[in-house]
């Protein structure tokens, strides 16, 4: 059973591990135009795994940044990591310890979280482990071969690298959208609020840390008010994983 999960987790996790291979290596490749060693660049990506907040980070380095802005502006991005772990940790079966629930709190990302949430059933920490180490290892190769291979590639090349990221996040939400029309339309409230703090006056001023939490607040929110799930529902859902 161990190792079913496992092996679930990890067949679950490929298609997170190629999409971060391309954002990671683009992520090599500046690092190291930036006058890192490529070593330097995959302990970054293997001590952190978020692409937002390390593409930040890099740029406060390059402009010879303070600790507490870089501590700040970590803290602002990868907030939403703390909502999504803390919801995550509602479908977390018994088989979790205090060590594997840090351990998938350290490895929570949005694919990661999307993936996992999306089951109809309870996480063990078997799965989240197979799911976790796909991409976990992907972002580190990903990295390094930016790193190391980045120099050789056509400026053409480097900059198509740059949008990876958004159809890795597309490939996720898609097919979720098209089967359930309620993940649609809290996808599209996102969407609207996410364009009124970009253009709107005043509002578009905050920074993009704190408009992504903004925005998955208040979708998830009115999500939850207007599709509450039904408690037979849910017993539905972690019976048929017996």
């Amino acid at each position: 059973m161990k190792a079913k999960e496992i092996k679930k987790g990890m067949h679950d996790g490929i298609p997170i591990a190629l999409g971060y291979i391309s954002v990671s290596f683009t992520f090599g490749l500046m690092a190291v135009s930036a006058g890192m060693t490529w070593w330097q660049a995959v302990i970054i990506s293997m001590a952190n795994v978020t692409s937002a907040g390390q593409f930040a980070g890099l740029d406060i380095m390059i402009a010879s940044g303070g600790m507490i802005e870089m501590a700040l502006t970590q803290f602002i991005i990868n907030l939403r990591y703390a909502l999504m772990s803390i919801s995550l940790s509602q479908k977390l079966d018994k088989s979790f310890t205090l060590l594997s629930r840090l351990a998938t709190g350290f490895g929570v990302t949005d694919e990661i979280f999307a993936v996992s949430v999306s089951r109809n059933k309870s996480v063990s920490k078997y799965y989240m482990a197979g799911l976790i180490a796909v991409p976990y290892v992907g972002w580190a190769a990903g990295t390094a071969a930016g790193a190391i291979l980045g120099g050789i590639l056509p400026d053409m090349v480097k900059d198509a690298l740059g949008i990876a990221i958004y159809g890795m996040f597309l490939a996720i939400i898609i097919p979720q959208a098209r089967d359930d029309s309620r993940c649609l339309k809290v996808i599209l409230i996102a969407v609207v609020l996410s364009c009124c703090f970009k253009w709107v006056p005043v509002i578009n001023k905050l920074s993009s840390g704190f408009v992504i939490i903004i925005c998955a607040v208040i979708a998830s929110a009115i999500g939850a008010f207007l599709y509450p799930v039904d408690d037979e529902e849910c017993e539905e859902s972690d019976g048929g994983e017996m």
